[in-house]
């Protein structure tokens, strides 16, 4: 199968193109060429840019299906399709769980849950425009190519190469012995997806040629945001006793932890995925991965969670 992949040397993107290869797919990469330039040797690739709208690279070529992790608004997906023509078989888009509402939701709601109203007035991306933008590339993806569309739609993403950092957070924060401060409920639902079995979902939906929307999250069993710190504590042998503290305005996107009224966003159903083949990794495996992968990198700073200061002083009281 020839597969073309926007954007496959960063996070996700790269998980896809390590399981298309090892499938044995002929990869082509579509990207800036400014990251993983030493990532799959021998592998085509091909340079544009999605923000300047430089698809020129695509104007050659036929591929059997285009896998696109790079789209975040409509002009992205628009640009690149209209690049391609009639020379993709099956457009599979990486979208998100963004896209449903973030609250009110019940527990399994599944992909026929009505999505938030698609966003086109703007390229503006935050926390109230990320999903409707979603919701309208699918609509655009959806109108060029019906029955040869898919939507795979993650939530949370965790695994080695993580460029968002918040399971990282926890797998580092609880390989330390000690009190671990939550500013948040322990028992509050979390999901968690390992990339690798969103990549390997992927290359399976293609070889099926299956369309449809298709919810990616892990582990397979019900978990708490308890269960996944301790989870990431037994994955480097640490000893932790976890200290729920009261959450900030500050720390309102603190990874993982979400107001009582956004619990829903962690009980979606991913059956119709496990269906079609999503794997489940264990969370403790996926734990010593990422903190092998962080250790290789020196653990630097990250962007997400308490600094060492800060932690003190949520553990002491003073925020």
């Amino acid at each position: 199968m020839r597969i073309l992949i926007l954007g496959g040397t960063s996070f996700i993107g790269r998980a896809i193109a390590e399981a298309a290869l090892t499938d044995g797919a002929d990869v082509t990469l579509f990207g800036r060429g400014r990251t993983g330039t030493d990532l799959f040797p021998g592998t085509p690739r091909l340079t544009g840019d999605r923000d300047t709208g430089d698809y020129a690279a695509l104007a050659d070529g036929g591929w059997d299906a285009v896998v696109d992790v790079s789209g975040y608004v409509p002009r992205h997906v628009g640009q690149a399709m209209d690049a391609l023509g009639s020379r993709a078989g099956r457009y599979l888009f990486v979208s998100s769980q963004a896209v449903y509402p973030r609250t009110g939701l019940v527990p399994d709601a599944d992909e026929d849950t009505p999505r938030r109203p698609a966003e086109r007035g703007t390229e503006e991306i935050h926390e109230s425009t990320y999903g409707p933008l979603k919701v309208a590339c699918e609509d655009d993806v959806l109108a060029r190519y019906g029955e040869r569309a898919t939507f795979v739609r993650p939530g949370i993403v965790a695994g080695p190469y993580d460029n968002q950092n918040a399971f990282t957070y926890w797998a580092r924060r609880a390989a330390r012995t000690g009190p671990v401060a939550l500013p948040g409920r322990p028992e509050q639902p979390v999901q968690v997806a390992d990339s690798r079995d969103l990549a390997r979902l992927v290359v399976r939906l293609l070889a099926d040629d299956r369309p449809g929307a298709f919810n990616v999250n892990g582990p397979e069993a019900p978990v708490t945001l308890g269960d996944l710190v301790r989870s990431c504590a037994r994955a480097a042998g640490a000893e932790i006793e976890l200290v729920p503290v009261p959450p900030v305005d500050v720390h309102r996107h603190f990874p993982l932890v979400r107001p009582q009224e956004q619990w829903g966003t962690f009980t979606m159903s991913s059956a119709r995925a496990r269906a079609a083949g999503l794997t489940a990794t264990p969370l403790e495996r996926t734990a010593r991965d990422v903190l092998s992968w962080d250790r290789d990198l020196g653990e630097p700073p990250l962007r997400r969670g308490y600094t060492p200061e800060e932690e003190r002083e949520a553990l002491a009281g003073r925020i």
